[in-house]
């Protein structure tokens, strides 16, 4: 895996209350991922870009939701998430990223 897809594979980390409350509890971050993105590029954009060590990595695809906007139908977009555990002691900042 090269450095440039690994860079480009985490679009953005997920704040909201269940992500922190997954954070909290579990251990466990959660990001949007590319929607071609596999579990070992999300673990190895996560070791590269925070430096921590991740125990595993779980990803879903959410579909988006069917919406009508006035007279037209439209869609929201699908998402792809990765929930990535990290191991016991690690922690993740934001801050001190690359």
């Amino acid at each position: 895996m090269n450095q440039e897809r690994l860079t480009k594979v985490l679009v953005a980390p997920i704040v909201s209350e269940k992500a922190t409350l997954i954070a909290e509890r579990r251990n466990q971050i959660a990001f949007r991922v590319l929607q071609d993105a596999t579990r070992l590029e999300v673990k190895a954009a996560v070791e590269m870009l925070f430096k921590v060590e991740v125990e595993s990595v779980n990803i879903l695809n959410q579909k988006g939701k069917a919406k009508r906007f006035g007279r037209f139908n439209g869609r929201r977009r699908h998402v792809r998430k990765a929930y990535v555990c990290l191991k016991a002691g690690q922690e993740l900042n934001f801050a001190e990223a690359r």
